[in-house]
């Protein structure tokens, strides 16, 4: 049977591949984003309803992190509409090794509605798809921790654990905590990188606070700065993410993308050989 889905951060990196995905096996999509009519807006909580009306199941992504504070009080709203407009089930987004994340996963995980719970590490894609692709495309990289080693986990595993956790009731009240097969640090990325684009990019470590100074000098916003801070202080250090997992190959049957596949394909899209205005 064919279900009417709601993708929240549908064109987002794991949205984006979920929605596609639920496509093209003839499921109808809608996707929650404030672009889209009806839109959905984490700030507009007024609105929500007319996002939901529908919908058989759901899958939520919170934009920018669970973390961040006011995502505890949105999942408690959303959660409550959700049972309001009868939504069957949902897969909630999470982040290992977050403790704040975790106050949210246990919101979905009271409200009585059929779910599953998906923890990702860091995403491979942050480095073709997000904050760290610019300063690569520059040739020159400088950041904290740099010799943390991270199980690096590929976004179109986790849309596909989270396509099987959605259509399959298998999956109710599993948390799946998803990793890539190895442990990799920030130097060898980007040395990595390096060697399959053919250029020359500097790795550079330097210190959180340094990190931080150089962000506010840049004018990035305190909002994005304090996430950036407390993944970085948080998360990236916490034992528990660096541990590799076998979540993927229990859901799927299969073994986790190996960060050289994801770095290939990436490398093949040109996207670390654009050029960047400065």
């Amino acid at each position: 049977m064919k279900s009417n889905i709601l993708v929240l951060g549908g064109k987002g990196k794991t949205g984006r591949r979920v929605a596609e995905r639920l496509s093209k096996m003839g499921h109808n999509v809608r996707i929650g984003s404030r672009s889209e009519t009806p839109a959905f807006d984490w700030d507009k909580p007024e609105n929500w309803a007319k996002a939901m009306e529908g919908m058989d199941r759901m899958y939520i992504t919170f934009q920018p992190d669970l973390a961040v504070p006011g995502a505890f009080e949105a999942i408690q709203g959303l959660m409550e509409e959700t049972k309001r407009q009868s939504i069957q089930k949902v897969v909630l987004l999470s982040g290992k090794g977050e403790k704040e994340a975790e106050r949210c996963e246990q919101v979905v995980i009271d409200s009585g509605v059929a779910h599953t719970i998906v923890r990702a590490s860091w995403f491979s894609q942050n480095f073709s798809e997000s904050f760290f692709l610019e300063p690569i495309q520059h040739g020159f990289v400088a950041l904290p921790h740099a010799d943390v080693e991270v199980p690096y986990v590929d976004a179109n595993d986790i849309a596909d654990v989270v396509v099987e956790a959605l259509l399959k009731e298998e999956h109710n009240g599993e948390i799946y905590e998803l990793t890539g097969p190895r442990l990799l640090t920030f130097r060898e990325v980007i040395y990595e990188i390096s060697k399959v684009t053919g250029r020359d990019i500097a790795f550079t470590p330097i210190s959180l606070s340094g990190y931080v100074k150089a962000m506010e000098n840049q004018g990035v916003p305190e909002d994005y700065i304090w996430l950036i801070n407390y993944l970085f202080a948080e998360v990236l250090t916490n034992p528990d993410n660096q541990v590799i997992k076998r979540d993927i190959e229990k859901v799927l049957g299969r073994k986790p993308t190996d960060f050289s596949e994801y770095l290939q394909r990436a490398a093949d899209t040109g996207v670390w050989n654009a050029r960047v205005k400065v």
